[in-house]
């Protein structure tokens, strides 16, 4: 009898539970999330610097059960704010512009607030200036397949506009990333320039179009001598052997064109007065460009030094 009236009370705390769970899920919540700002209809000829972060605090009603998604797999949503109104202030409000906002999120999430509500900014002088592009990429080719000549961007120089104190410290912009896997042609993509959340910039032309050529490699080993360094203060110093074996990857197309003397390899002398090694490591000093250097045959060499 005991035995059933536990079960009994169980159950019922059972059901209470999924009504209650039901209930939260479905009920309309308000929920405080982070969100990153972009800047939209940035005022002509006047440059800004915002005078907080780049991100807000925003409280919006949804239901139990997207909340409780919400929480499973966190992220962080982004919202757009108008800056016409920097045309006549300083300021903008986002309690004016909560519709333009909930207009960038599904109609069943609504935002109620925004902190803080009130956005100020600075004006300063504008001013322009062209900076290369500098792609990024993080590709995965074929086997014996590689990268082989320079990677090309059109245009490879783009206009940045803003505020002078942060556009004189644009050096380059770089890409976002081209990615790709089994790569076994050239690439031909375009590709959008990164910010790096710099909302108060313009950039123009906005991408840019990226080629990088991609041909099958091969591998090849060449002999160089052997050049000695910091060796004047010595009548002599030879080593044993006088030369190396380089192995390195290069181009089927460009196999014939790189020889020896396109390599330098030395030995300094330094590291013997300095760490009193019984032999000096080869160091590779001059490699071709897209040529990639798979081993060094011997590693390091002996010597003899005649004072």
């Amino acid at each position: 009898m005991k035995r059933r009236k536990i079960a009994i009370f169980l159950r019922c705390v059972g059901i209470s539970f999924v009504a209650w769970l039901l209930f939260a899920v479905s009920s309309i919540q308000v929920y405080t999330m982070k969100a990153g700002i972009s800047y939209v209809n940035i005022p002509e000829k006047k440059a800004f610097h915002p005078l907080q972060s780049d991100s807000v605090s925003i409280k919006m009603k949804m239901s139990g059960w997207k909340i409780f998604m919400k929480k499973m797999h966190p992220d962080t949503p982004h919202i757009q704010v108008d800056l016409s109104g920097l045309k006549t202030r300083s300021f903008i409000v986002f309690t004016n512009q909560l519709g333009y906002i909930n207009r960038q999120f599904p109609s069943d999430n609504q935002v109620v607030a925004v902190s803080p509500d009130t956005l100020f900014f600075d004006f300063s002088k504008q001013t322009q200036r062209k900076v290369p592009v500098r792609p990024l990429h993080s590709i995965q080719f074929k086997k014996q397949y590689g990268i082989i000549g320079d990677t090309k961007a059109n245009p490879e120089y783009v206009t940045v506009t803003g505020p002078l104190e942060d556009v004189a410290n644009i050096e380059y912009l770089e890409t976002d990333t081209i990615k790709g896997t089994n790569v076994g042609t050239d690439i031909r993509t375009v590709a959008y320039l990164n910010k790096h959340q710099k909302n108060n910039i313009t950039i123009y032309p906005t991408f840019s179009e990226i080629t990088i050529p991609v041909g099958e490699i091969t591998e090849k080993v060449v002999e160089i001598p052997l050049k000695v360094e910091n060796a004047s203060r010595y009548t002599s110093v030879r080593t044993l052997p006088s030369k190396v074996k380089v192995a390195f990857l290069v181009s089927l197309k460009d196999y014939n064109k790189w020889t020896a003397r396109d390599f330098e390899a030395i030995v300094d002398m330094d590291n013997w007065e300095q760490n009193k090694v019984q032999s000096l490591p080869v160091i590779v000093t001059k490699i071709p460009d897209y040529c990639q250097i798979i081993s060094v045959e011997p590693q390091n060499v002996d010597f003899f030094v005649r004072r």
